[in-house]
């Protein structure tokens, strides 16, 4: 009976997060206008989620392609961490980007809830160059689907943000872009390396990992195809990882799309969110090896009204060595307020397949998203 009074109470909290906000008016995004060619552009969004997840799997504010570990879940989680603000400068040929969003860490849920900012973006760019931190060129943004869940079929997708330095020309896309070695034990590529001592250290790596794509427009959409070729030579290997990527938003009927990405090969951290290590060690023969990766996904976006649409999604992640198994499936309801605001109701699964284990948790997210 208990359990049944808290999940009602859980639902009745995740109903009224639909209707949080629902009267705000449109606001034009801030620009400040300098009338010599500069310019200062303000945006991003404030977003608030109400997210409900039962099963067996602990819960998470948002799934990637990881073991979350087996517990009995019946959890509420309320939180604004994706709210963002970026700032564009603009100064004739060159643009400079910053963005942060709210996922730092930080605080507690017992006294204040407060959360540290996180950069996401940190770039400058001149027509054909870019150089700084973003998506990484092997990540199709035109790709990914849209959901509540903050990214998606993390599982299944080429998800990456760093530093790199980027030349574009026509429908070709090139960059080096900061290497790293995810499994040699050796502290895993910390943020900032200032101080850092003893086997926290990471001496990653001296070759930066080239990505090259091409990309493909017309009526019917668009699509890309990205390699990937870098250097393993962490963890007792030297080896040379290769991956290619195939992805594309394909027009349907009316407004709706089709969106997919298809990544094979020795993807490592480029996909998946921790479904793989760059390298493992194979539990038959032993050896040290770099991890084969087969991640897609698959979403269909269906627009009802002006006001109304929908996507669902299906993404699913596995690798060859350590026989990891793991998808997100969802559907999903949006409701276009404003220009500016929407708020919606998904529901979905994460599931883990992995060898030995079969776990799975639910999960009923509504949001509410204002962008500034």
């Amino acid at each position: 009976m208990n359990s049944i009074i808290k999940k009602t109470a859980a639902l009745g909290v995740l109903a009224i997060g639909m209707n949080i906000m629902s009267s705000s008016a449109y606001a034009d995004a801030f620009e400040l206008d300098f009338k010599n060619g500069d310019k200062i552009k303000f945006g991003g969004y404030l977003k608030a989620d109400a997210r409900y997840v039962n099963g067996d799997l602990n819960y998470q504010d948002y799934w990637i392609g990881n073991n979350p570990g087996a517990a009995d879940t019946s959890k509420l989680g309320l939180n604004i961490k994706e709210s963002r603000f970026n700032v564009s400068y603009i100064h004739g040929d060159w643009t400079g980007f910053i963005e942060m969003d709210l996922y730092g860490g930080g605080g507690n849920e017992i006294i204040s809830n407060s959360v540290n900012p996180r950069l996401r973006h940190a770039f400058v760019k001149n027509k054909n160059w870019l150089i700084g931190q973003t998506w990484s060129t092997f990540m199709p943004l035109a790709a990914l689907v849209e959901s509540l869940d903050f990214g998606g079929p993390m599982v299944a997708e080429g998800f990456i943000r760093q530093v790199q330095v980027r030349y574009s020309t026509g429908n070709w896309q090139f960059a080096l872009e900061n290497s790293q070695t995810f499994g040699d034990s050796d502290g895993n590529g910390a943020s900032g390396n200032v101080g850092v001592i003893g086997a926290n250290n990471d001496p990653d790596s001296k070759i930066p990992d080239l990505v090259a794509r091409y990309n493909f427009s017309g009526d019917w959409g668009q699509a890309s195809v990205a390699g990937l070729l870098r250097k393993v030579d962490q963890g007792g290997i030297d080896a040379t990882a290769t991956a290619v990527s195939l992805s594309g938003r394909i027009n349907s009927v009316g407004k709706d799309d089709i969106r997919f990405q298809v990544t094979l090969g020795e993807s490592g951290r480029y996909a998946g969110i921790t479904l793989a290590t760059d390298i493992v060690i194979d539990p038959i023969t032993q050896e040290t090896k770099a991890e084969q990766t087969t991640a897609w996904y698959v979403g269909y976006r269906r627009v009802w009204s002006n006001e109304y649409r929908s996507t669902i999604f299906y993404g699913n992640g596995e690798t060859d060595i350590l026989g990891h198994d793991r998808s997100h499936y969802a559907v999903n309801l949006i409701k276009q307020y404003s220009p500016n605001m929407l708020f919606g109701v998904e529901f979905g699964k994460y599931v883990v397949n992995d060898i030995g284990l079969d776990l799975d948790s639910s999960y009923l997210q509504t949001s509410v998203k204002f962008t500034l």
